[in-house]
């Protein structure tokens, strides 16, 4: 009964995210031609409107009629011409700020309203819909970000989430007692999906098998975003759970860009961006919705390739595949806690001085943090940090921080912006 009550009730509460997710679902229905052809469409009207109503691009599109001349849209550009990238048909009383700390190590901000952000969960919803799912069944988040899990955040209001049966837990820190503190609650719950960080949900899937827990038969899948989804963090998932795991991709700035669909491929949803993959198979993505700020080749530090052909699912999307990307560590701390890179990413939003960061746990109770910062990071905010370290991640940690013009990649050319032992 309340199943079938919820998505009515849900309806009525988000009446713009069903409206959205009802658009979404019929372009479902376009074959192959006819979704390439809306893109083609979308993409060009995207491009007309950032060059009339958005300062940055009027500059910098000037005189250029092919897409694949248009600039590169770079971390450094957005951090250096913010308000610049705000359209000039937007009331500035309703964009807000978001933050996210991103794979390379830059700390980013962006605009954001109310219809991107109900735009962003109703293509999350579609994705869940891959496996079987349907609005009013449970879901379970095992989430890393704290700023998403307080209020005001994308998980975390009591009420709305029981309307959208919907339960979210902060995993941005996990101990031994937590994890089976986390599985008994899923046996209680019983969710049909469960969604979180890779890492998070790896670590989990290896208590419940070391401790030999069944895991309700209720569940249809497990999506996996946020992180690089290593295969044996597949494997020990799907042993776990006993469902399929579903890979995500996207990210806080441009949203649902792909996910795997039932039979295990990667499809761009082209309905919401166009994706390029350039000859070193450096992802450039655009937004073809978002009106507010528009975000046009926006190399957004991930690599990947696309893929020629299609797939038996139904989706008619095209495929990719992801490389190495957004790898991060977990920190192990003196006293037994495993802390997620989340927690050292929101320590340093909003400080827009800051190109380049770089935490690295040099001992169990040391950590060291590399800054590019101009001007330099100042004592106060030094002390406050390592001040929170201590009392937010272990009362044994200790801090250094340093001030360089560079932090080296890896080999691969990925920046790691948390580096555990």
């Amino acid at each position: 009964m309340l199943e079938r009550l919820r998505p009515r009730l849900h309806r009525h509460q988000r009446p713009l995210r069903y409206a959205q997710l009802a658009e979404l679902l019929a372009n479902q229905h376009l074959n192959r031609e006819q979704i390439l052809q809306k893109q083609r469409e979308d993409l060009a009207r995207i491009v007309a409107f950032a060059t009339e109503h958005v300062p940055y691009y009027r500059r910098r599109f000037a005189g250029i009629a092919d897409f694949a001349e248009l600039p590169i849209l770079t971390r450094r550009d957005v951090v250096g011409h913010l308000d610049d990238l705000l359209a000039d048909t937007v009331d500035r009383n309703e964009a807000k700020i978001g933050h996210t700390g991103g794979s390379t190590g830059a700390p980013l901000a962006f605009w954001y309203d109310e219809a991107k952000h109900e735009l962003m969960r109703a293509g999350m919803m579609r994705s869940y819909m891959g496996s079987g799912w349907r609005p009013g069944q449970k879901i379970l988040n095992f989430w890393g970000a704290r700023q998403d899990t307080t209020a005001g955040g994308v998980f975390g209001a009591d009420w709305a989430d029981f309307i959208a049966a919907e339960r979210t837990i902060a995993a941005h820190e996990y101990t031994t007692a937590q994890l089976r503190g986390w599985a008994d609650f899923i046996r209680l719950y019983r969710p049909v999906l469960l969604q979180g960080y890779a890492s998070i949900l790896a670590g989990l899937a290896r208590f419940v098998i070391d401790e030999r827990i069944a895991m309700p038969k209720s569940l249809l899948g497990v999506y996996s975003t946020a992180e690089v989804l290593e295969d044996n963090q597949r494997e020990l998932m799907e042993r776990a759970f006993s469902s399929r795991v579903f890979n995500q991709y996207g990210s806080r700035e441009i949203p649902n860009i792909a996910c795997e669909c039932r039979h295990g491929r990667m499809h761009v949803f082209t309905d919401m961006v166009h994706l390029e993959s350039t000859p070193d198979e450096r992802l450039l993505v655009t937004s073809l919705t978002n009106r507010l700020m528009p975000m046009i080749r926006y190399e957004n530090g991930d690599s990947g390739r696309l893929l020629d052909g299609g797939c038996n699912c139904g989706w008619p999307f095209p495929l990719m595949e992801m490389g190495m990307c957004r790898q991060n560590d977990l920190i192990r701390t003196p006293s037994g806690k495993t802390i997620h890179p989340s927690w050292f990413n929101r320590q340093l939003y909003g400080l827009t001085q800051i190109r380049q960061y770089q935490w690295r746990q040099l001992a169990p109770d040391r950590m060291q943090l590399s800054v590019v910062a101009s001007p330099a990071l100042g004592e106060e905010f030094v002390t406050g940090l390592s001040a929170a370290l201590r009392a937010e991640v272990d009362a044994g940690m200790n801090l250094d921080v340093r001030h360089v013009t560079e932090i080296p990649r890896t080999t691969s050319g990925k920046h790691r912006f948390v580096i555990g032992l």
